[in-house]
């Protein structure tokens, strides 16, 4: 399939290319189910790379988002922003990537590019234009963005990342955002060495906080509701794990964190984890709730302490990531699936029982 796409789009000016169908999985309210269906890609422009879709992770958010639980959503929508894959064509302009280069794509598409945020690598944070996300949301065009549950994909080579060789594009794709999800904040406070760093929840981004928190040189401690997972996250670089359902936890661990990465949703008592904070230690929340949550100022006055949040990364440093997690030999724990399991991964990763990402093998879509 490769071969033929890198032919057909090298081979064509842009004027003579039709514009592509290629095939995705799309749903269509947020009470309805994913189905077979074909979208359409635009011609690539100048400086835009087209690559085909290898794999694409399932993250929590999009199920959030299919589901309406973050507000109103596009439909149809074809979710995903976790995209691997490998370049098929390139324009007359791009000098990032080559034919054949391994790519993905995380959370957006596009950016301003001229906003002092842009212009410093923060280029999820736009003040220009806003970023624009990888679905769900609407590309310069006026059309909306189509994610990557589909075949193929065209974006800016200034948005697209180079996965490095040594991580397996299906153990890469999560990386787009869970791994930089909880890179980011682990950097940014400084896990490392002497430091003792706490990862709330098991699951998608916290096993992914796990690995990488270890590789950085930090005591790495894993609260989860229960033990189930202990074996994984020992494996994984942990140095304890404990059961959050067990008051004794809280009792013994009070105090004794310099930095703690919460990456559950819901369910969250920030007080509770307040209190496990050594002096001027800092928790950073980077799953999204979706109702509010209480909070007692005076859990962070007593120890110089640090509520903070944290929001995906730039494309440099999601690219820094990237060649952090090939140096140290990590990738996201996935299980893969075809296109026609994406309902029944979404209702497995609501009940916790992914381990740890659901990919979706791309190529089952033409099966």
């Amino acid at each position: 399939m490769a071969v033929a796409a890198a032919l057909r789009w090298s081979q064509l000016t842009t004027q003579e290319v039709p514009l592509p169908e290629v095939t995705a999985y799309a749903i269509d309210s947020p009470t309805g189910s994913f189905h077979k269906t074909t979208v359409t890609r635009r011609d690539p422009g100048p400086t835009e790379i087209a690559f085909d879709i290898a794999f694409a992770g399932i993250c929590h958010s999009d199920i959030h988002t299919a589901r309406e639980e973050w507000g109103k959503s596009r439909f149809p929508l074809v979710p995903g922003h976790e995209i691997a894959g490998v370049v098929t064509s390139v324009g007359a302009e791009v000098t990032k990537f080559q034919v054949g280069d391994r790519v993905g794509v995380g959370c957006f598409v596009d950016s301003c590019g001229e906003c002092d945020e842009c212009r410093e690598g923060y280029q999820q944070f736009c003040t220009g234009s806003g970023m624009i996300g990888t679905y769900n949301s609407i590309g310069r065009d006026g059309e909306p963005t189509i994610g990557g549950y589909s075949t193929a994909f065209v974006v800016e080579q200034d948005y697209a990342l180079h996965i490095p060789e040594s991580i397996p594009l299906e153990n890469a794709a999560p990386l787009l955002c869970a791994g930089i999800t909880t890179y980011s904040p682990l950097k940014h406070w400084g896990a490392g060495p002497g430091k003792r760093v706490g990862v709330v929840g098991m699951g998608g981004l916290g096993h992914m906080a796990v690995q990488i928190a270890a590789a950085m040189g930090a005591e790495t401690i894993v609260l989860s509701r229960t033990l189930s997972k202990k074996d994984d996250g020992m494996k994984m670089g942990a140095s304890g794990y404990y059961a959050t359902q067990d008051d004794s936890t809280f009792k013994e661990l009070r105090g004794t964190f310099d930095i703690i990465v919460c990456t559950i949703s819901d369910g969250l008592d920030l007080n509770q984890l307040l209190q496990l904070l050594a002096a001027q230690g800092v928790l950073v929340n980077v799953g999204l709730p979706s109702t509010p949550n209480e909070l007692h100022v005076g859990g962070l006055i007593g120890g110089n302490k640090v509520l903070a949040g944290s929001n995906i990364g730039g494309i440099p440093e999601t690219q820094e990531m990237l060649d952090f997690c090939a140096e140290h030999d990590l990738g996201s724990w996935v299980e893969v699936i075809g296109g026609e399991d994406i309902n029944q991964a979404y209702d497995d990763v609501v009940a916790s029982k992914a381990r740890y990402r659901y990919v979706i093998d791309t190529s089952t879509f033409d099966a």
